[in-house]
């Protein structure tokens, strides 16, 4: 008798630990999706120009690495916004691209916003309503993901239109993988750290859309 108790104290515990994991992410992730967006707004207004791919990376893997080691402190929330907020502003220069090269710019950025959103809402909602657990897709994640790195290098070196394409094809299927893949581990007890939750799920808002965007730009850009 006192075993099943025990049982069901720890069981209860545990939902709450997970239900109070998933309102924090939430929480946390609409505010900095906010933060990004005026940052952004700040970037295409002030028509800020591209940040160097050094600068670029030493200010994303940086940023992200100190949030994962402030993770368990109020600092980690700083540090997440920090990075959302450099994010965003390194987005700026991309949307200045396709409302200058684009007579219809505006209306590709709203698909792809939209289409955005509806993907993560979407998946989100599959995975919370049937709370299937998407933990075996971690390692054809990591294989994904590495591909389209790599693909995206060798379009650094190879401008090849169709190339570009299959790396935003790739990662847009990563970015909709991993949001599944990071919801279901909430759910399911793996990930007991919201703020390392929302920056999971942030990255993979940002290139989901940023892929988006350049599809719908190959397939609908009027020059």
């Amino acid at each position: 008798m006192q075993r099943d108790v025990g049982s069901l104290r720890s069981r209860d515990e545990s939902l709450i630990a997970t239900h109070s994991v998933l309102r924090n992410t939430y929480i946390l992730l609409g505010c900095n999706l906010l933060f990004s967006a005026l940052m952004a707004g700040i970037a295409v207004v002030t028509n800020a120009p591209p940040i160097n791919i050094v600068l670029l990376l030493i200010g994303v893997y940086g940023l992200m690495f100190l949030t994962q080691a402030l993770r368990n402190s109020i600092w980690g929330l700083v540090s997440s916004f920090a990075f959302t907020g450099f994010m965003g502003y390194t987005l700026g220069p991309i949307l200045n691209y396709y409302l200058t090269a684009f007579s219809n710019g505006s209306e590709i950025i709203m698909l792809s916003l939209g289409a955005t959103g509806l993907i993560f809402f979407g998946l989100s909602g599959y995975v919370l309503t049937t709370r299937k657990d998407f933990s075996y897709m971690g390692g054809f994640l990591m294989i994904l993901g590495m591909t389209g790195f790599l693909m995206m290098i060798a379009g650094l070196f190879f401008q090849v239109p169709a190339l570009h394409l299959a790396v935003s094809a790739i990662f847009t299927l990563f970015a909709s993988g991993l949001i599944m893949y990071q919801t279901s581990l909430i759910i399911h007890g793996g990930e007991r750290n919201y703020i390392m939750a929302t920056i999971t799920l942030f990255v993979s808002i940002y290139n989901l859309f940023v892929s988006l965007l350049q599809i719908f730009g190959a397939f609908g850009g009027e020059d």
